[in-house]
């Protein structure tokens, strides 16, 4: 984890602002490897060029740092909040940061820790979130090796929760059997997203929420779901079909299969992020069902399960090795249907390859 402290403190000579303060979250895990809750009793992280790392934190807590093998400035406190200001006030000091400007991430730290640092040390903020996901945004081999046990892991657990789909079976059931089944896989506890489920009419909905709808033959059934191995995440849609359904149905099926297809094969380094959605969505349009793909072709993935880089038609982000994002396409009829199938891609210096493999053909249960 020192090697991954290094480039951000480095980047200090560069930026305008003198120090770099993180709070629990994906970034600090990333950094440091110590994983906090984000409650009322704030954790901070402050880089700066000059000094150890620093971090402030509950006395309770410093137990953490005896799995780590980083050297840190500690400055603890107890349970009395109104003494929590003297821990931020010397951690300050030691850094020098009176009155300095610090980068946050603007996503991600709150209010909370703001106000102590601010009350501490007079200081400024600016964001500095970009500096923060450029660092996270192509993945090592032990990071691509995670988010490959992931995949496996949501394939195996849809393997199992597929057998218990059929008539009057709901949403919430087979969300749940699918909970369930991540878990028995070997998935952390912590899963990236409650799995969902959306069956006829529902599954229309990208974003929906999970229902007591029982599934009816003909229903498409939208199944988007994750696992996450050693903190990293995989991200999975797949669409079924309960029985026989109807031949344009089918067809609309046909056309985001390919589309996801045609994302997939372009998915290399150089192109623009932009091109994975253009190739994607071109297609579609051609079809004539621009109007009904709603949303970006897909994200990227990694300790979050949103993060840059972001597959939308405008962004000139150049693809590198070691970039993983979803190709998610979909096609949604309100009030009716949706299609979708997502697949999770790591671009490689050859071009790309795929951690989920679940088959992408019509499959009828």
């Amino acid at each position: 984890m020192t090697d991954r402290l290094a480039p951000l403190q480095s980047l200090l000579s560069t930026t305008s602002v003198d120090a770099f303060a993180i709070n629990p979250g994906s970034m600090l895990t990333y950094l440091t490897g110590l994983s906090f809750h984000l409650n009322e009793r704030p954790v901070v992280l402050l880089l700066t060029a000059d000094h150890l790392p620093t971090i402030i934190m509950p006395e309770f807590e410093k137990e953490q740092l005896s799995r780590v093998t980083t050297s840190y400035q500690v400055f603890s406190y107890q349970d009395n909040p109104m003494t929590w200001v003297n821990a931020f006030q010397a951690a300050v000091e030691a850094c020098g940061l009176n009155g300095k400007k610090i980068g946050i991430d603007p996503n991600q730290f709150r209010y909370l820790e703001m106000n102590f640092l601010q009350e501490a040390a007079k200081c400024s903020f600016q964001p500095s979130g970009d500096l923060f996901a450029e660092l996270r945004m192509c993945k090592d081999d032990q990071e691509s090796a995670a988010m490959q046990k992931a995949a496996d892991i949501a394939e195996a657990a849809l393997v199992e929760t597929i057998k218990v789909i059929k008539a009057d079976v709901t949403e919430k059931d087979i969300a749940n059997e699918l909970t369930y089944q991540l878990l028995k896989c070997g998935s952390d506890t912590d899963l990236p997203f409650q799995p969902y489920v959306g069956s006829g009419p529902n599954g229309a909905n990208p974003h929906g929420s999970v229902t007591d709808r029982k599934i009816l033959p003909g229903d498409f059934i939208v199944i988007d779901f994750g696992a996450r191995w050693q903190g990293y995440c995989s991200d999975i849609t797949r669409t079924f079909a309960l029985g026989s359904v109807a031949p344009e149905r089918a067809h609309i099926y046909e056309i985001v299969k390919e589309a996801n297809q045609a994302g997939r094969e372009i998915a290399k380094p150089g192109i623009r992020a932009g091109d994975i959605d253009s190739a994607a969505r071109s297609l579609i349009d051609q079809a004539g069902y621009a109007q009904y793909f709603t949303h970006r072709t897909g994200h990227g993935l990694g300790l979050d399960i949103h993060e840059n880089p972001y597959l939308f038609l405008e962004n000139d982000l150049i693809l590198k090795p070691g970039m993983t994002v979803t190709i998610e396409p979909g096609i949604y009829f309100s009030g009716q249907f949706g299609v979708r199938i997502e697949d999770d891609i790591l671009i490689t210096p050859q071009g790309s390859r795929s951690f989920t493999s679940f088959p992408r053909e019509l499959m009828t249960l």
